[in-house]
């Protein structure tokens, strides 16, 4: 089977200039078919503030009401989405820019209320890997921002990280995956303030120790439960880490079974 690298990139890229330019200078290096699947929870979070809309996050997930919603819908489908595209067709990537709505490409449904009402949080039930197959066969490049649809006409927010982790799934099938989930620190850490504390391989028992002892930062809790189950469902690869680990340029972490 071919190669498919699946990438998906945090606020913390986007929302640094430096940061954002060597990113983009590693995926138009990266050869091969790839998919790229970005965040934006700090600009949206700098929109609500400016619009004086009340914040509230928990565990990485971002509550969710209807003047939340549609701020986020602005800022991830288009603001950020369309200025990510921009900068790729300016290298000669041709790249498209959709969401999970967009040709039915993710349905989910809104979470059920528990312990927490999460709002209009969408958990995924349905990749539409075809579309994705069909935009790959004629060279285009997707750029997928993290709002999917409940097929009755709601949009819904929903995590980056497990939209990367279940298009990377869906696509299993049909490619060798490798999932990279890029951001602004070397990889899983066992102390954000030290860089020596870098853990470049973890596995299941590691990771319940880390999060058992507190250790595992609150951001970091939904990309490393959502690569060890990409792992699980037929994902070739899982790496955590810095832009430039996805051309093997630095160290980073590997998840491992």
């Amino acid at each position: 089977m071919k190669e498919l690298n699946i990438i998906k990139i945090g606020s913390a890229i986007i929302d640094d200039k430096l940061l954002f330019e060597k990113f983009l200078y590693q995926f138009e290096s990266l050869n091969g078919m790839k998919i790229l699947i970005h965040g934006g929870g700090k600009k949206a979070t700098k929109w609500s503030k400016k619009m004086k809309i009340p914040i509230k996050i928990i565990d990485g997930r971002r509550i969710t009401n209807l003047k939340t919603l549609e701020l986020i819908t602005g800022v991830y489908a288009g603001q950020i989405n369309k200025d990510i595209v921009s900068k790729l067709q300016c290298r000669k990537i041709n790249a498209i820019g959709i969401s999970g709505v967009d040709g039915n490409l993710i349905e989910s449904v809104k979470r059920p209320v528990k312990k927490i009402n999460y709002g209009y949080v969408g958990d995924i039930i349905k990749v539409n890997s075809k579309l994705l197959l069909n935009l790959l066969n004629i060279g285009c490049i997707p750029v997928i921002s993290p709002l999917t649809h409940d097929n009755n006409g709601q949009i819904l927010n929903t995590n980056a990280d497990t939209i990367a982790c279940e298009i990377a799934i869906s696509l299993s099938k049909k490619f060798n995956v490798n999932l990279y989930y890029c951001f602004d620190m070397k990889g899983i850490m066992k102390s954000l303030n030290d860089p020596k504390s870098l853990i470049e391989n973890i596995d299941k028992n590691h990771y319940k120790f880390l999060l058992n002892n507190n250790i595992l930062s609150k951001g970091i809790l939904p990309k490393t439960k959502t690569a060890f189950y990409a792992l699980e469902n037929g994902v070739k690869k899982v790496l955590i880490g810095q832009s430039e680990m996805i051309n093997n340029k630095i160290k980073h972490t590997k998840i491992i079974l």
